[in-house]
């Protein structure tokens, strides 16, 4: 016999709703219906539920009409009577409906047809998808499911990323009867598996970037991230060179070995090359900053939130993590990275501050705050950097200085750049990944606080409060002749405290903005035709 309505509703013996806590301006509302354990290691189910309009009510995508009719419309009621709206964020858990998926989690997508939001700056309908098809796979991975299927809800690529940026956690630490279950991923009602694919890979490759990030100081020390690079891309058919203090000294890095000398840990500097096209095309150049723990040298950083700066190698781990994501790809470009990995640590070996380095350009470079050495440790790489390779174009990345996250908070990675090209095609990207970008100025003003001294020709903090317009414009003077970009990601990189994005985790390193600088590369090695 076909039950409807509160007979059915009585016969799948609902809990009472819980409610989630607020994650930035979206709550997740999660109902279960029947026992917990009974749903532990089955297949769950993901589907999307668009917002009701004026007239209409809310609406299930088209994946979800589907699974509806073959539950015969059961779905559809229980919709209906737990009052879901189809607001983004908000769903429910129904379990016992359907003999294949024991577990249904509907929730919902926000208004139909939504798109590009100039104001925003954002494509608000695929960020819709990431955030409803995160929130619906961590509910699933919450109660045990071992395979979680996901509604494509138009947006295929969209919904891989954020279901797998979602489920991942970093629990490497953890005895194993205390790690939580990480559900394999499937694609539901959609024969689009090369948009699915697409998104797991960038998404895969973000949280490689938050694995390096998150990792403790002592479990990923520069000789530790070396081998983690070399682990996660030569199987990919990326080069990764390792070179030790010897080759750097050789170089003469010194601005780098200047911060490294502090520690006991001995430095590595990675040349990291992928050659998607011919080798004799001029390849664009990666710089991060690589300081795997950044305790502010002899201007020791507070005790409190110390912690946070291990993953001071925020720059090093993206650039790392996208150029696995654009191998997997097979983007057609050429990429080369140069990382330098150290820490900065207090000992009698340490940079002073008014200690004075002179750089491969033969300019001096004096260092007062020796907590602010993300400048400093990339200085002479990225000149190594574009002497030996004649790059196209120049790509820097760090959590430099805190002005960026004052002035813009977790909202957007900070990005300076002497190109508007460039800057364009970054905006584009953020637009896309949902993980933005804001351009600051790059002026004369800035450069005059950094340049302009009797004794030396370069000062790693400059004169005043702009903190991150004052380093970008220490890089500016050592990219004499490149377009050239700068991303402070700071506010972004580093823990996950306010504005959380749904579908990270709170409390955690984000990966950021890993997934941008791979559609960028996307971008650039595929550029749109004019029409």
């Amino acid at each position: 016999m076909l039950l409807k309505g509160p007979a059915l509703a009585r016969s799948l013996s609902r809990v009472p709703v819980s409610v989630l806590p607020r994650i930035g301006s979206v709550r997740h509302v999660t109902a279960g219906c029947g026992a917990g354990d009974a749903v532990k290691g089955g297949k769950g189910i993901v589907l999307g539920l668009y917002e009701k309009e004026s007239g209409k009510g809310p609406r299930l995508t088209p994946a979800g009409e589907k699974f509806d009719d073959r539950v015969q419309g059961k779905l559809s009621e229980l919709v209906c009577e737990t009052k879901l709206t189809g607001r983004l964020g908000r769903g429910k858990v129904f379990n016992n409906v359907d003999t294949d998926f024991r577990s249904i989690c509907v929730v919902g997508v926000g208004l139909e047809g939504i798109a590009f939001n100039e104001l925003e700056m954002l494509d608000e309908g695929m960020e819709n998808v990431r955030i409803a098809a995160g929130i619906g796979a961590r509910s699933l991975q919450s109660i045990g499911c071992s395979e979680v299927h996901v509604d494509n809800m138009d947006y295929a690529e969209q919904a891989a990323e954020g279901a797998a940026l979602a489920i991942w956690r970093f629990e490497e630490n953890l005895a194993k009867k205390y790690r939580s279950t990480i559900p394999k991923l499937e694609l539901h009602g959609s024969p689009d598996l090369e948009s699915w694919t697409r998104g797991l890979f960038k998404a895969e490759a973000q949280n490689l970037a938050r694995r390096l990030c998150d990792a403790p100081a002592n479990c990923m020390t520069p000789t530790m991230v070396a081998q983690a690079a070399v682990d996660a891309l030569c199987p990919c058919g990326i080069t990764v060179e390792v070179r030790t203090m010897e080759w750097i000294e050789q170089q003469h890095l010194n601005s780098f070995l200047m911060i490294a000398k502090g520690s006991c840990e001995p430095p590595v500097l990675l040349e990291v090359a992928y050659c998607g096209t011919a080798p004799e095309d001029k390849p664009i150049l990666l710089v991060g900053q690589g300081i795997t723990f950044n305790s502010g040298g002899i201007n020791l950083r507070p005790c409190k939130g110390m912690d946070e700066f291990r993953g001071d190698l925020t720059g090093a781990a993206s650039i790392l993590a996208a150029m696995r994501a654009a191998a997997a790809l097979s983007l057609p470009i050429n990429i080369t990275a140069v990382i330098p990995l150290c820490e900065n640590l207090p000992s009698g070996m340490s940079c002073k501050p008014g200690d004075v380095v002179t750089l491969l350009n033969s300019k001096s470079l004096a260092v007062r705050n020796i907590s602010r050495t993300g400048v400093v440790v990339i200085s002479d790489p990225m000149l190594y950097g574009q002497i030996t390779y004649k790059p196209r174009l120049v790509v820097d990345v760090g959590s430099m200085c805190k002005g960026v996250k004052k002035a813009v908070g977790g909202g957007a990675t900070g990005i300076w750049s002497n190109s508007h090209y460039i800057w364009k095609q970054f905006q584009r990207a953020g637009s896309l990944t949902g993980d933005r970008l804001w351009r600051f100025p790059l002026w004369r003003y800035y450069k005059d606080r950094v340049a302009d001294h009797l004794s030396f020709d370069l000062l790693n903090d400059g004169e005043g409060y702009a903190s991150s317009c004052l380093a970008a414009a220490v890089l500016h003077e050592l990219v004499p002749c490149s377009d050239w970009a700068h991303l402070d990601t700071y506010g972004t990189g580093l823990l996950s405290t306010y504005g959380l994005i749904p579908y990270l985790t709170a409390g955690r390193m984000t990966g950021r903005p890993t997934r941008t600088l791979v559609q960028f590369l996307y971008q650039i090695a595929c550029p749109e035709q004019p029409k």
